[in-house]
């Protein structure tokens, strides 16, 4: 298992997001029942579980993206640091500032490398150039991408290979210095030598960030994660250390799913 923070280990990690008795509904329909995890700091978990059982519409409530789509609402807790990030205190542009996002297929704006990078930092008020090219810097390294695209940064990011397109997207999340990385099955669209990167880059990423990932791969959950969340018809079944989930499943349903017999 990957685990590059070596001051804690999977029991004494502390706690970084504390989702309790979450429920997410689309209007009357519920898309999240009752579904309660803890996230730790500077490890990854992994949610699993067939296409539309929740995974998705989970990690969203986590971010407030839900906030932005008509018709859907959030119970429950969601604690980042112990604080509610729904309280009414709570700013949803902090949050998402706090906690970044990568989507499923890399969505990089028709600009610059560059001004890719540097986007989220200039909307929150940047304004000095030496200091933009360091975040840019910093962002693209932490991405394992800056040795590929140093020398052509006023290049179009569309004309960067799928692969290297969800890097940047990942530098771009990483420029604001968020403290969780949400990674909507952010190796879906890619071949198996960029997916390889991804994992890899991944598994780096903890040195300074909790990281939270989708994946409908079982395989990437078992190299990449350290804790695995198994979801079905939008309940968390079954949460545990990645190495037990896989081996010693509790949960006959988890069992079942981790052994082909559906999904």
């Amino acid at each position: 298992m990957i685990d590059t923070a070596p001051q804690q280990t999977l029991e004494t990690a502390l706690d970084k997001i504390v989702a309790k008795d979450v429920n997410v509904f689309y209007g009357t329909f519920q898309a999240i029942k009752h579904a309660s995890l803890t996230m730790k700091d500077q490890h990854v978990t992994a949610l699993i579980g067939p296409s539309g059982c929740g995974k998705s519409t989970f990690i969203r409530a986590l971010n407030r993206m839900h906030d932005l789509t008509p018709g859907a609402r959030v119970e429950g807790t969601i604690l980042l640091d112990g604080e509610d990030v729904y309280g009414p205190d709570a700013d949803p542009v902090v949050i998402r500032h706090r906690i970044g996002m990568v989507f499923q297929r890399p969505n990089p704006f028709p600009k610059t490398i560059y001004e890719n990078v540097v986007y989220g930092p200039r909307i929150h008020g940047e304004r000095d150039k030496s200091k933009l090219d360091e975040i840019a810097e910093r962002a693209l390294r932490q991405a394992a991408l800056w040795d590929e695209v140093k020398d052509r940064m006023q290049r179009s990011a569309l004309d960067l290979s799928g692969g290297q397109q969800q890097r940047l997207c990942i530098a771009r999340a990483v420029a604001l210095n968020p403290e969780v990385i949400l990674m909507d099955e952010p190796a879906s669209a890619l071949d198996p030598i960029a997916t390889s990167k991804i994992e890899d880059l991944i598994g780096q990423l903890t040195d300074h960030y909790t990281v939270v990932i989708v994946t409908h791969s079982m395989q990437q959950a078992a190299r990449i994660s350290d804790f695995t969340a198994f979801f079905h018809l939008g309940e968390i079944v079954e949460v545990g250390p990645t190495s037990q989930i896989f081996t010693h499943p509790k949960e006959k349903r988890t069992e079942d799913y981790i052994t082909g017999r559906f999904g």
